[in-house]
């Protein structure tokens, strides 16, 4: 299917790229998050009268994603969960509880937000979480798992 990128998509194209992807990529994914129009005459016409609005709008978009990273960039969250004699957890830790931690001290974050390189988190230690603000900006934090009995 043909569309029209509204604003950058990693591994797909930049704003305003034409590109051709799977139906249901579009269908279900970029087109319902109003990443992308399909690529009709119409639909060119449009994006092309509004297209220095959508890349103002995706630059402060990008200007408040860089802001927000040198914030958090370096921060240490510690999250405290119940563990075993030998410091493993029970549970674990997930993307879902760095985005609760990172609201209670006072940024906003979505949980799909979050990469955890290593996958979720089984036992006490620090280990280097990226978040992931924007397509262009990334955040790096420690995350400070602490056993409780």
């Amino acid at each position: 299917m043909q569309i029209i990128l509204m604003e950058k998509v990693a591994n797909v194209g930049q704003l305003g790229d034409v590109v051709t992807v799977k139906n249901g990529y579009a269908r279900n994914y970029l087109i319902p998050q109003g990443k992308a129009k399909r690529a009709t005459a119409a639909n060119m016409a449009e994006f092309e009268a509004r297209r220095a609005e959508l890349e103002a709008a995706d630059k402060a978009k990008l200007a408040d994603a860089q802001t927000r990273a040198e914030k958090l960039s370096g921060l240490t969250v510690q999250i405290a969960q119940k563990a075993g004699v030998d410091g493993k957890l029970f549970g674990s830790v997930t993307n879902a509880d760095i985005a609760v931690a990172l609201a209670a001290q006072g940024f906003e974050v979505e949980k799909a937000q979050v990469r955890m390189p290593e996958g979720h988190l089984k036992q006490i230690g620090d280990y280097p979480v990226s978040i992931m603000l924007h397509t262009d900006v990334m955040a790096d934090i420690t995350v400070s798992v602490l056993g409780e009995q």
